[in-house]
């Protein structure tokens, strides 16, 4: 691969949001105020955290305060290729470029597989957590803020399973 190679630099500069375990989440830069994670005394109390654990499948929306927030169930370490518009999810691949480069060939070739999807409508930036953090936490721990255009988006979600690498998809579209 060549420095001037475009797949090399779509993977180039990317931030990665692990998480402890729980889903990451996705909450309107706006109503970022009204998430609260995992209470202190949790489990006996689930608190937000909890209801973004509850959200079955690979997506799903929950209500953030006055907005709706993406909910991505899947605690893979997660990154945004942002002139694809999509969320990938390291599953399983020997390097970050390995994956990115298996995440484009995927789309590049529309060969993604069925997976879940909603609709969601985006009017600001969203900032990407690990969901078990409270809002007071985003700014010293690993988070993405993601802008997109607004727009109503069809969110599509799906486990890719390639020869060189297993991911989670997520597109907005």
């Amino acid at each position: 691969m060549t420095a001037n190679d475009p797949k090399q630099a779509e993977s180039e500069g990317l931030t990665w949001v692990s998480s402890l375990g729980g889903p990451h989440i996705l909450v309107p830069q706006s109503a970022l105020p009204y998430w609260h994670g995992a209470p202190r005394n949790y489990p006996e109390d689930e608190g937000d955290y909890g209801r973004a654990c509850s959200v079955p499948g690979y997506i799903g929306l929950i209500r953030v305060g006055p907005a709706e927030a993406l909910v991505k169930a899947e605690p893979s370490p997660t990154t945004f290729l942002a002139e694809r518009r999509a969320l990938i999810s390291w599953v399983g691949a020997y390097s970050e470029q390995e994956l990115v480069d298996v995440a484009t060939e995927v789309m590049d070739a529309e060969s993604v597989p069925e997976g879940e999807e909603l609709t969601y409508t985006v009017d600001e930036p969203l900032i990407l957590f690990d969901s078990a953090y409270g809002h007071d936490d985003i700014a010293s721990e690993e988070h993405l803020v993601i802008d997109l255009a607004p727009g109503r988006y069809t969110v599509r979600a799906a486990y890719v399973e390639h020869p060189r690498a297993y991911l989670i998809l997520v597109r907005f579209t």
